[in-house]
């Protein structure tokens, strides 16, 4: 099979890498020419994933056009908020005989879609059920070491779940499939705000008790927005539900729990961003998150908060508080 990856960060990088040593026909594309050039040259990705090195054989391009044409698979590795700019350059060529894997965590925010509705609203020619989305708690800090990893991969048929699952399964990187590519989705999405949340609390300095607490209401908040948009009430408690939220909200690698973390030490957002090299996908997540919760009439009050710390710059200490003296409520 030959293999189109979009996107050179460490995650695209890292998922070429693993294709690569499944014995695919694999090219990996970035936007600009002189990162291609570098990665070609001395077989490393010195920007995003600096460490790990580059088969021989894997093949680098900025050339977006061809490297589409030439793909059976195209993987989206592109973060939320620059898709759109990317297949809008593809709406012309024919899409419907590929398979397109989502592999990024994101609702834009001028439309309020999900990655699958971006890429079908700029490529007439794609076809729904060949459209599949790959999530999990997957940071590509380990994968690309080779730690065991376990993810999902969903899709409205579960033939093409079927056939993305046994393209990246591995021995260190296990795949499940999944039919309900709208949870997947979501999930990945929106459990990224409650990361931020997760990390200004540790940035404020509170302890486990309030991670717990975060994690999970933070879940609750997630599916009942979730299950409004007509996702399976089931996918939360998996893999791209509660799974990636552990991880997203717990680690080192997390961008967007350091964003947090840093609100939570008292910076302004704007600081943060400007000295990030990587996108944490929930700072532009989070504007979405707030906006459907207005727009589906559901309660998501750490959200909300995060919202408007980011946003408005609320104090963490007063939202904090606002949480905690809410109304006393049933628990489920």
């Amino acid at each position: 099979m030959t293999i189109t990856v979009l996107g050179a960060g460490s995650w695209g990088t890292t998922l070429s890498i693993l294709l690569y040593t499944g014995h695919y026909n694999v090219t990996l594309w970035t936007y600009r020419d002189d990162h291609a050039k570098s990665m070609r040259e001395t077989r490393f990705n010195t920007e995003f994933l600096p460490d790990v090195p580059l088969p021989d054989d894997l093949h680098i391009s900025s050339d977006l056009a061809s490297t589409v044409n030439q793909a059976e698979m195209i993987v989206a590795a592109i973060p939320t908020q620059y898709v759109r700019s990317v297949f809008a350059q593809l709406s012309d060529i024919d899409l419907s005989d590929k398979i397109i894997v989502n592999v990024a965590k994101g609702i834009e925010n001028e439309s309020l879609m999900t990655i699958s509705e971006i890429i079908e609203d700029c490529c007439p020619t794609v076809k729904a059920r060949k459209q599949s989305i790959l999530s999990g708690p997957s940071h590509a800090e380990e994968v690309s070491r080779n730690v065991p990893t376990a993810v999902v991969a969903a899709s409205p048929s579960i033939e093409t779940a079927k056939l993305v699952q046994q393209t990246f399964l591995t021995p260190y990187f296990r795949v499940y499939a999944s039919a309900d590519l709208r949870g997947v989705e979501l999930g990945g999405s929106l459990k990224n705000v409650i990361a931020i949340a997760a990390g200004i609390s540790d940035g404020i300095g509170f302890g486990d008790n309030t991670k717990a607490a975060l994690l999970t209401r933070g879940i609750v908040e997630i599916t009942r927005l979730g299950v409004a948009m007509g996702a399976d009430q089931n996918s939360f408690a998996g893999l791209s539900g509660i799974g990636d939220l552990i991880v997203t909200c717990t680690s080192k690698h997390s961008r967007n729990r350091y964003v947090g973390e840093q609100i939570g030490q008292g910076r302004k957002l704007s600081e943060i961003l400007k000295e990030m090299i990587m996108v944490a996908e929930g700072v532009a997540t989070t504007k979405s998150v707030y906006e459907l919760s207005v727009q589906y009439n559901i309660d998501m009050p750490i959200s909300t908060e995060v919202y408007r710390m980011l946003f408005e710059e609320k104090d963490p200490h007063q939202a904090t508080e606002e949480l905690m003296t809410r109304d006393a409520k049933i628990e489920l």
